[in-house]
């Protein structure tokens, strides 16, 4: 058995250029520090070669000449951080007994992030129903996995819920996908894990 799905951000297209825009912020910003270093670094060392001068004005200079790019480097790897909490989706594959699933980054970049064998799948169902209600009402907040980008399903798809069991951790996972990974789900895991209320 194999089955593959996406669930994709519902405003990607407008995470994309919000992704594009910080890249090219840090781009520039990285460039402005390489060029404010190059054009000072001469003063700088004027600064320390100089007669007269105490000790603590030529750290004081050096600390504040330090300070500009030190602030550009840094703020460059925020945007290039704070960039990645946009325009993320999940990729579910079933294959086998499992269901893997991977998160995403722009497009581009594929983070790993678990697999899910089917006996360890202790109930399926719809977010829908009042057995998710039930399921979550016995799990702390922190072993709630939400794996999809988006508050509401997209078109033709639905959230589900699989509450899974290892001897470490016990967890719920949130996905978003159409209603044929739940049959895969089903036939893997065993039709007494299936909650239809």
């Amino acid at each position: 058995m194999y089955y593959e799905e996406s669930a994709v951000s519902r405003k990607a297209a407008k995470e994309e250029k919000l992704c594009n825009g910080f890249l090219i912020a840090a781009i520039v910003l990285i460039a402005f520090t390489c060029l404010y270093v190059f054009l000072l670094y001469p003063v700088l060392f004027e600064v320390w070669t100089k007669e007269g001068l105490t000790t603590f004005v030529r750290i004081f200079n050096t600390m504040t000449w330090a300070s500009f790019p030190l602030l550009g480097i840094a703020l460059s790897v925020f945007f290039l951080l704070f960039k990645r909490r946009y325009n993320v989706s999940f990729d579910y594959t079933f294959v086998e007994d499992e269901l893997r699933i991977s998160k995403v980054f722009n497009g581009k970049k594929r983070k790993y992030l678990r697999t899910v064998k089917a006996d360890q799948i202790l109930k399926i169902g719809s977010c829908d129903k009042d057995s998710f209600e039930r399921t979550r009402a016995g799990i702390p907040k922190k072993q709630m996995l939400i794996m999809t980008p988006n508050s509401e399903p997209a078109e033709g798809k639905e959230f589900f819920y699989i509450l899974s069991s290892t001897s470490m951790e016990k967890v719920l996972i949130i996905i978003e996908a159409r209603r044929e990974i739940l049959e895969y789900l089903v036939r893997a895991a065993g039709r007494s894990k299936y909650e239809p209320n």
